[in-house]
């Protein structure tokens, strides 16, 4: 035997040995296990091609309960009902200790600051953007929507994303770290812009590889955490001692371990008000215009609580969005429809799901987008109907039985009802003042990514002009 073939067999018989101890089951009640056969890199290739697609062919061939091995580590994925539960209530697995590296990597606050911060940043930001507190926002979200309106002049065509985006964008960020206090004119925002949406497109890519791999990326963290650090100085400045005249980001400073941090919190903080919000917007409207007898119906009952549309600048109250209720339907609709691909906490403690037994270690993932099409929640799921959502008590903040785009238990998003506020009084005031025309058909869901909202697959444009 050579020299070349005697490398070559070790080298194999190496990779076997290493696959055998990486990939043997940890105890025979494992769920079946995906580890392609390349060390460390397992089945990232074939996972990481169609994360989505990856997912429900898995959940056919496996089961409700099976693992991937990816990356150096096991992704274990529940499917059904007792497997959701558990992911939504069990006190085996944790919450921050599965996003502490996404943290770490995206926004480079180190983990023990995390940890010491994220319970009393999570509970003060629970409080401050709760349901009995959204009035707070209602009058001044309103004013900026309409200031930022008043840039698209009175007709135009447009992608429908860059449509919303020119007014949610500056109107948010306004709302809740202080008037002017980011680049949100027309003239200086371009380039903060340009630098979010590519932080926020590589996010995912970001929150897993080391950044000299993600150099665009790391590019624009490092240019947005440089403009933040003035943001946060100007906010420290303008600190008022009255709470309810401080914005988010004041109450997030003076709750904040590690001042020296506080521009990466401000990003993160950044991040989680606009990556969802602008994205559900879209899908929101892109729905109504293509659904004509909603749209109308819509428009009936905006001219019912404002009279005829288009009067200029409406104010337009907590109250009257609770009369226009089939708008926050469409709203929960589309979130259901383009839920992010999925969401993730630590195992802890090992803990029994049906016959398996998740080990010590696994992340445990749940699926908002394959369990809001699951027909035992959601009849007919991949229709857009907006009237299923009448069977939810939205009075008492009630979602339907199966919605798990929030997360659930004691770590649902903090800003989940300030976010449907803003979309909800958004298309409010888009559709009363303007008349839109779809030149495009609704594109798909791009599929491509776990974390966050489906963004969509190609553009969308619309033709608008002010109503007369």
């Amino acid at each position: 035997m050579d020299i070349t073939m005697a490398v070559v067999l070790v080298l194999v018989l190496g990779l076997l040995m290493v696959k055998f101890a990486l990939f043997q089951p940890r105890n025979p009640n494992s769920p079946p296990c995906i580890s392609g056969w390349i060390p460390w890199l397992g089945a990232a290739f074939q996972f990481g091609k169609a994360p989505l697609e990856f997912i429900e062919q898995a959940r056919v061939k496996y089961g409700p309960i099976f693992t991937v091995f990816a990356l150096g580590n096991r992704f274990t994925f529940v499917t059904e009902e007792e497997g959701i539960e558990a992911f939504l209530t069990s006190k085996d697995i944790d919450f921050e200790q599965a996003v502490q590296q996404t943290v770490q990597r995206t926004t480079s606050v180190p983990a023990e600051i995390f940890y010491l911060n994220h319970s009393r940043l999570y509970s003060m930001m629970k409080g401050k953007m709760g349901t009995s507190r959204l009035y707070l926002f209602a009058r001044t979200l309103c004013q900026e929507l309409h200031e930022h309106m008043d840039y698209l002049g009175i007709a135009g065509t447009e992608n429908l994303s860059d449509l919303i985006r020119s007014v949610m964008y500056p109107a948010t960020v306004n709302i809740l770290f202080g008037k002017d206090v980011c680049p949100t004119n027309k003239s200086d925002i371009k380039e903060f812009e340009e630098h979010f949406q590519k932080y926020d497109e590589d996010f995912e890519y970001g929150s897993q590889m080391p950044e000299y791999f993600m150099r665009k990326w790391s590019k624009s963290k490092k240019w947005l955490l440089k403009v933040l650090e003035k943001v946060v100085a100007d906010a420290e400045r303008a600190n008022p001692s009255e709470s309810n005249s401080k914005t988010l980001l004041q109450h997030l400073l003076d709750n904040l371990h590690g001042k020296h941090l506080a521009p990466n919190y401000a990003l993160l903080l950044l991040w989680a008000s606009q990556a969802n919000a602008m994205p559900v917007a879209f899908w929101t409207l892109a729905f109504i215009l293509s659904h004509p007898s909603i749209y109308k119906n819509i428009m009936e009952d905006l001219v019912s609580v404002f009279g005829k549309a288009g009067k200029e600048n409406i104010e337009v109250s907590e109250d009257d969005l609770k009369k226009l209720i089939l708008i926050k339907w469409c709203t929960l609709e589309a979130i259901r429809l383009r839920s992010p691909g999925a969401i993730t906490k630590k195992v802890v403690t090992p803990i029994k799901i049906q016959t398996f037994t998740i080990p010590t270690g696994d992340m445990l993932m749940l699926s908002p987008y394959w369990v809001h099409r699951n027909p035992k929640y959601f009849p007919d799921p991949e229709t857009f109907k907006p009237d299923r959502w009448k069977e939810a008590n939205l009075e008492k903040n009630a979602f339907l039985d199966g919605f798990v785009a929030f997360g659930g238990g004691k770590h649902q998003c903090p800003g989940r009802w300030l976010a449907i506020m803003e979309v909800h009084m958004l298309v409010v005031l888009f559709l009363y003042k303007y008349e839109f025309i779809l030149l495009d058909p609704v594109p798909k869901e791009s599929l491509l990514h776990l974390v966050g909202t489906q963004q969509p697959m190609g553009a969308c444009r619309v033709r608008y002009k002010l109503r007369q």
